[in-house]
């Protein structure tokens, strides 16, 4: 695992409210990943940017929703999200805008 593939396996951070609760609860933190990425890049590509300790993470695919436009049948792309476990004492902050 080189440090460019690394850059590119985090996509963005999931903002909801289950994440947030996550966060708060269990010390989790969710991030949108590439459909290919595995748990071990997903744990050293947030270790290198957040520079934070990983405890663990666990990866699945959210299937992308059906929708309609107009009669024409389409889907949303699936994608994979990563909840990553920080250990305890460790924490990433977004910048909260609150």
């Amino acid at each position: 695992m080189n440090n460019e593939r690394l850059m590119k396996v985090l996509l963005a951070p999931v903002i909801s409210e289950k994440a947030s609760r996550l966060v708060e609860t269990c010390g989790q933190v969710t991030f949108r990943v590439l459909t290919d990425a595995t748990k071990q890049e997903v744990a050293k590509a947030v270790e290198m940017l957040f520079e934070v300790q990983v405890d663990r993470v666990q990866i699945l695919n959210v299937k992308g929703k059906q929708k309609r436009h107009g009669q024409r049948l389409g889907k949303r792309q699936d994608w994979r999200k990563a909840y990553v476990r920080l250990k305890p004492g460790q924490d990433i902050d977004f910048g909260d805008a609150a």
